[in-house]
């Protein structure tokens, strides 16, 4: 009974995580629209919004290897591209602006908390649920 008191409370603190970095990117956005080539920053952040959005309600509602797999994802690229973009200048790709963004302001710190917190908690997910199989698999 505890085991699962803790999987929840482990469950909801990554959902938290990727609804902080939703509630940020989705508030930042329009600061962004301005920086454009094909697609704008700001819509790139709209889109970053509506996966965390979606993450935290499969890592609630669907309790699974695969959704705590795409919350891990959604959070760990979302951190890799804000470390990408705050110390190397890469540019304007393809369709994508140039994002070099070189400071370190509040809301990207507060989203980069979230995302490793998020990071950590669906690693631990991931992994209670591979210990639980290897072990239900060995009792048959």
């Amino acid at each position: 009974m505890r085991i699962r008191i803790v999987v929840w409370a482990v469950r909801v603190l990554a959902a938290a995580g990727l609804a902080v970095d939703a509630y940020v990117h989705a508030d930042l956005a329009p600061q962004y629209d301005a920086v454009t080539a094909t697609v704008s920053q700001g819509d790139l952040f709209r889109v970053e919004a509506a996966l965390s959005a979606l993450a935290a309600l499969v890592i609630l509602v669907w309790r699974r290897f695969l959704g705590d797999a795409f919350g891990w994802l959604v959070a760990a690229g979302g951190f890799a591209l804000l470390v990408i973009y705050r110390y190397i200048d890469v540019g304007k790709l393809g369709p994508l602006p140039d994002m070099y963004e070189p400071v370190w302001y509040t809301e990207k710190k507060v989203v980069a908390v979230a995302q490793l917190v998020t990071v950590a908690a669906a690693t631990a997910l991931m992994a209670i649920d591979l210990f639980d199989r290897h072990r239900r698999r060995h009792l048959r």
